[in-house]
């Protein structure tokens, strides 16, 4: 790194937010607006299955002779049958149970591959199939999740306006990385570059994934496994300005669904972005998972 850009690079990272009023509301709003979120339908709070689907047929129900198991007290016996074949997905009533796709009643309908997600519901439960790389399966929902009524916040570190760090953007042209998901899956991810920022006298950095108009960044930290949830957090940036310039706020850095729920499929830390230093900022750990 040439001296012009550690110069610079270091006054902006030494230069924080003051810790003004307006500032302070932002976070704390933001903190509340992403409680409400967890709660809301398509939120993580009432997740309450992934079943991975089998080639061929799959049966859904609460009887134990059921391929996949759903909730005994919100479901019958034999509820349904699930047909993977190809990459196609179709689903087909057993019993003339009433199951429904926005409120229309169904009795056999493809389900996947669509234009867009289609949720089927059986009285509190609903389902919809995902794919994860090559695998597909049932991801279940709970509108009545115990959870849900459990849940009341998530803790979090005190608001530190210098944790709201200038970084530089340094872009990289045709770059991949490799991103592990908590189910053991790797996929390769094209990421524009990396932000380098210091904290203390020390110099870090973080790949950058691209999400429309922001970045996306997985990282861990020294803090994962003691306060913080141990498969790393998430934290959103807006893009470089023209020059070069981004702000990480970690007071924004958020746990991931797995953090919440087993039913979930969150993606690690690359290891380049386990940083090597306490970010005690942002989120922390939501039942010790």
């Amino acid at each position: 790194m040439n001296i012009l850009f550690f110069l610079v690079l270091l006054t902006f990272s030494s230069s924080g937010v003051a810790q003004t009023p307006d500032y302070l509301q932002e976070i704390n709003d933001w903190h509340k607006q992403r409680e409400e979120n967890l709660k809301k339908e398509n939120g993580w709070l009432n997740l309450a299955g992934l079943f991975w689907l089998n080639e061929g047929r799959n049966t859904i129900g609460s009887n134990t002779k059921n391929d996949h198991l759903f909730p005994e007290d919100k479901c019958p016996d034999f509820l349904g049958e699930i047909f993977l074949q190809n990459g196609e997905v179709e689903f087909s009533v057993l019993n003339e149970h009433e199951v429904f796709i926005e409120g229309v009643k169904i009795q056999k309908v493809k389900i996947f591959p669509s234009e867009k997600p289609i949720i089927l519901q059986y009285g509190s439960l609903k389902w919809l199939v995902i794919k994860r790389g090559e695998k597909f399966a049932i991801r279940l929902r709970d509108l009545k999740s115990p959870f849900l009524e459990e849940f009341t916040h998530i803790e979090h570190f005190k608001i530190d306006p210098m944790m709201n760090i200038m970084a530089k953007f340094v872009k990289t042209d045709n770059k991949k990385i490799s991103i592990l998901d908590i189910t053991g899956q790797t996929s390769l991810q094209d990421s524009p570059g990396k932000l380098v920022f210091r904290i203390g006298k020390k110099e870090y950095s973080l790949d950058v994934l691209a999400e429309g108009d922001q970045f996306f960044v997985i990282f861990g930290d020294k803090t994962n496994k003691i306060s913080t949830y141990g498969g790393g957090r998430y934290i959103y940036t807006q893009l470089p300005d023209a020059a070069g310039n981004v702000k990480i706020d970690f007071n924004k850095a958020y746990n991931p669904p797995c953090a919440f729920t087993p039913y979930a499929t969150c993606p690690l830390p690359p290891k380049q972005n386990l940083l090597n230093v306490k970010i005690d900022a942002g989120e922390k750990n939501y039942g010790f998972h």
